[in-house]
Formats: structure tokens, sequence, C-alpha cells
């Protein structure tokens, strides 16, 4: 009797041992990377994200954050996805331009004339949203939108005009378009890694860069670069993209809720973002003794309006920038 017992004892034992592994390996667990610190406002959205998706499914889906290019740069993450050896990854506008060609409506200088420009065609279905939908088929998928802020130039010396930029060498995104952009105003365009940027400062190898002013402290070029000149030539989203392969591996309803997540995370974004910028802005000038130069934007945009007319005459870009230039006083 006593050995029955122990038998059936043993046998709960395992049953239990089994239905716990069983559930534990019933959850889906999302590898997400990026390229900043963990510190930087779009890491913290996207760790709200990540925390929401958790809620909405009951813990069936987990999304692990690896920032810092843990694993590998935004490029080779892009890559990795699509191979369905990485789930999520936060790239931008510039790069996925070359995963997809409407991502390149984002990406000419002087499209948005200010913020709420800018978020109107973000929040625009006939824009945002078929722009996120248009990488189907091609290994990934857009989910939201992140505010990257408006791009300007930093450098050793102010920048007020083209004539300035004549001769620099100025890190850009691996973009065609930002590789036509910085051509038409005269300088010399040098794709680089983000995380090989302030060595390049530092040595000499590039003469400037163009970023939001996050990157003056968080990545700290403001050490090395003591200008930042506000010429705003770009304001180019940030993009949370996931693997077409891990997306089909997700329910219905899974994926019900990781999209609602990313929408909520984009608009948690906004305010933390808004208030990161003024925060970063005065660190630069306080700390690291950087100088904000008021620009004169006209000459730049004179420099590059045949970009925007280019852009006008491509056939899949004319609806997404006539859509956009629409929505400018609404």
């Amino acid at each position: 009797m006593r050995i029955k017992k122990s038998i059936l004892s043993c046998a709960l034992v395992l049953a239990l041992s089994a239905g716990m592994s069983f559930s534990a390996s019933a959850k889906t667990v999302l590898k997400l990377s990026h390229n900043n610190d963990k510190t930087h406002p779009v890491h913290i959205s996207m760790q709200y994200m990540a925390d929401e998706v958790k809620k909405l499914t009951n813990g069936e889906v987990v999304v692990r954050i690896y920032p810092n290019s843990q694993l590998g740069t935004q490029r080779e993450s892009m890559e990795l996805l699509q191979s369905g050896s990485l789930d999520m990854a936060k790239s931008n506008a510039s790069e996925l331009e070359a995963f997809e060609g409407s991502y390149g409506a984002y990406n000419i200088p002087y499209l948005f004339h200010n913020v709420d420009h800018y978020y109107r065609a973000l929040f625009d279905p006939e824009v945002g949203q078929k722009i996120l939908d248009s990488s189907k088929g091609k290994g990934f998928i857009g989910l939201t939108y992140y505010d990257g802020g408006a791009r300007s130039f930093y450098a050793d010396k102010p920048i007020k005009s083209p004539a300035d930029l004549k001769g620099m060498k100025v890190r850009v995104q691996p973009s065609p378009t930002a590789v036509e952009m910085m051509k038409l105003m005269g300088a010399s365009p040098t794709p680089l890694a983000y995380g090989e940027l302030y060595t390049a400062l530092q040595q000499k190898v590039v003469d400037g860069a163009e970023n939001n002013q996050t990157a003056l402290t968080l990545a700290r070029h403001g050490e090395v670069a003591k200008f930042f000149s506000e010429d705003e030539h770009t304001m180019i989203p940030d993009v949370l993209v996931i693997g077409q392969k891990s997306w089909d591996k997700l329910t219905p309803e899974q994926q019900q809720a990781l999209k609602k997540a990313a929408d909520d995370s984009m608009m948690y974004h906004k305010d933390l973002w808004q208030k990161m910028i003024a925060e970063t802005t005065q660190e630069a000038k306080d700390k690291l003794g950087v100088e904000f130069v008021k620009v004169d934007k006209q000459p730049f945009i004179d420099a590059t309006k045949s970009m925007h007319d280019a852009a006008k005459a491509n056939p899949l870009l004319k609806d997404y920038i006539e859509r956009i230039d629409s929505l400018i006083n609404k």
C-alpha cells in the first residue's frame, strides 16, 4: 500500500512538473534590439510597451530589450530580423529606406513645417499606417513610430549656411536620401555606424554630424562637437518593427495586444520626448559648453528643393508627399 502511495505521489509530482514546464514553454519571448542607451527616451518608451504587452497577454508574450547594439548595429539587426534570427528591432526611416522604399518619404528635407504637422502625418492612415504596412511580404512589419526629433548639424564650428558645409565630411545614416541631401548642401556625406561616431569626431575622421539634441549628452558627442546649428533639416521618426516570422507565430489576439501596446507607447513617448529635449538642451549648454546657433533655414531649403520636386515625381512617393503637404494647415 505504501509503495502504491509512493508511486502515486511521484506520478503527481511529475505531472505537476510537466504542467509547469508546459506552461513555461507556452510563453513567447520576443527579443528586441536597438542602438541607444537605457537612459534614452526611446528605450524607456519601449520598456513601457514591453510592460503593456505582458499585462495585455497575461504574461503569454514577453519582450526582452537589448540596448546599446548588443545584438548588432541597426542594419545588422534588420538583416537578422528578416532571416528570423531576431524578433524585433528599433530602426528609423532613414535606414529602413534601403529595405522598403516607402520610408523614403520621411527623409525628404524640410518636408515637415513643425512638430504638429509631423504628428498629423504619423497619425494619418494614408501616410503613417500605410507606410508601416508597406513592408509586408518583405520580412518585416512596422508596428509604431517614436519621435526622433528634428535633426540639425553639430561640429566644431557653427554651420549657418550651406557654404559653411563646403569641404566638410559629415556623418550621415546609410540612406540614399541622406547622402543626396548632404551632397546638395555642399558637404561630403560619410555613412558611419552610430556607435563609431564619437571616436570619428574625436579623431577628425569626420568633421561633423547631424542628429537631434540627445546625441550631445546621451552619446557624449557634445564633448567633441561644441556647436549645434539648429537648421532642423529633417524630422525622421524612429520605427519599431517586428519580423514577419515572429509576427506570424503570435495568435491574432496576441498580435492585437502587441499593436495596441506599441501605439500606446508612441503616445507615452510623445510627452517624454518633449521633456527630454528641453532637459538635454539645458544640460548640453551648462555641463558641456555647447553653443546653440540659430539658423536662417531658407538657404538650406533652396539648396535641397530639387529633392522635394523629385519625390513628387516618384510614383512610389508621390501620393505620400502630396498627402503630407495637404496636412500642413489642418
